[in-house]
């Protein structure tokens, strides 16, 4: 039996490949959403959830044209992470989201996929200026945004919780 293939983009990074996700991938994401670190994207989560979550990956990018890259460790070929373009039903625009599996972090790869994946959107995808949904207690996040270049516009309550949006640059202005 073959799987059902979607145009997903892949390119690299320093460090990185993005890609469209494998189910060779599903259990880094299970084992990364059952943990404390997930509480800021919608964790933790049981592994059946996880099946949930990571399928939705797929209807994103058949139904918008863009959605999460899966990150691949270019020196261990290992999953490490997600990063992307998300804009689910409810939401006020679209989303620059990111999250770096267990094991992955510190490493600078959210920040190196996220560039690339926000210039990418910009140039490819019609999405020049996303945001990105941050709750105020998630610091690294916070950090990460403001890294990229990105402005705190506007706190809001966001799946009935205190929320902060950040607005990105446009990539021109990121470069300046």
């Amino acid at each position: 039996m073959s799987g059902f293939s979607l145009p997903i983009p892949v390119f690299d990074t320093e460090n990185l490949i993005l890609r469209g996700p494998r189910e060779s991938d599903f259990d880094a994401l299970a084992e990364f959403a059952a943990s404390e670190r997930a509480e800021f994207v919608g964790g933790p989560m049981p592994r059946r959830a996880s099946w949930g979550s990571f399928l939705a990956t797929y209807g994103h990018w058949a139904l918008r044209g863009y959605g999460m890259w899966m990150l691949e460790e270019r020196a261990s070929g290992k999953a490490a992470g997600r990063v992307g373009m998300i804009f689910n039903d409810g939401w006020d625009e679209p989303e620059l989201g990111w999250h770096v599996f267990n094991g992955f972090e510190g490493k600078g790869y959210a920040y190196e996929a996220a560039l690339a994946a926000r210039t990418h959107a910009a140039r490819h995808q019609n999405l020049p200026r996303p945001i990105s949904y941050i709750q105020p207690d998630n610091t690294r996040s916070i950090a990460l945004a403001e890294r990229l270049g990105a402005k705190l516009e506007r706190e809001i309550t966001f799946f009935d919780k205190p929320c902060h949006v950040y607005r990105h640059p446009l990539p021109e202005e990121a470069a300046a």
